[in-house]
């Protein structure tokens, strides 16, 4: 099926890019929360799809902490819905795949794996104590959400992620035992007629950058 089409990019793409105007729609200006989904499913190929594109995303020394329990059946659903705060379990119940994303704080067992110098970066970590270990977890995987985000939207999907969940909950619900910071869980399928909202005024680049 095509993806359903975006709105239109609210104002001009830059020239200076190097996207198509229907890409620069489809990912940025476009894009926009989705609160409501249709019935259609996420298919195994769709989910492995998001996945193949967003594994690019940047992250210190490789480490890749990025861990996502994907919610689909209707027993893991029951699980998670008592993990949201009431104003976000509509959108959970609605949507036919929610993700569950957290920071693996001990990514660090990986390097040896995915990077070159990966035993002397864990010997690094280890001697730093679990503080460093935790922050260098929790702003790399924040990277890869967002990359996660886009790889969404580039497979013609929408995103609804949502925040003020009961992280412990969660933690203990999806990854009993592990070492991980819960960061949100994002809401994946194909947008229904009123998943949008009215889109919200952005800051403009004076507001946000200081060129020093």
């Amino acid at each position: 099926m095509a993806p359903v089409p975006p709105v239109p990019v609210p104002a001009p793409v830059p020239v200076e890019s190097a996207l198509t105007d229907a890409d620069a729609t489809l990912l940025f200006g476009g894009a926009r929360t989705a609160y409501a989904f249709t019935d259609e499913p996420v298919t195994d190929a769709q989910l492995r799809a998001i996945h193949d594109l967003a594994k690019w995303a940047p992250t210190a020394v490789n480490a890749q902490p990025l861990r996502v329990v994907a919610v689909r059946s209707t027993e893991a659903r029951a699980r998670l819905l008592p993990c949201l705060p009431s104003g976000n379990r509509k959108q959970a119940t609605g949507a036919p795949l929610t993700l569950v994303c957290a920071a693996d704080r001990s990514f660090d067992d990986s390097l040896p794996h995915l990077h070159p110098r990966g035993e002397t970066y864990r010997d690094f970590l280890n001697a730093n104590g679990a503080a460093m270990r935790a922050r260098w977890a929790r702003t790399s995987a924040l990277v890869q959400v967002g990359f996660l985000i886009q790889a969404v939207r580039a497979v013609g999907l929408a995103a609804g992620p949502m925040n003020g969940d009961d992280a412990g909950a969660l933690a203990a619900e999806f990854f009993d035992g592990e070492d991980v910071e819960i960061l949100l869980v994002i809401n994946v399928g194909r947008p229904a007629p009123e998943a949008y909202q009215d889109r919200n005024p952005r800051l403009s680049f004076d507001d946000v950058y200081r060129v020093v």
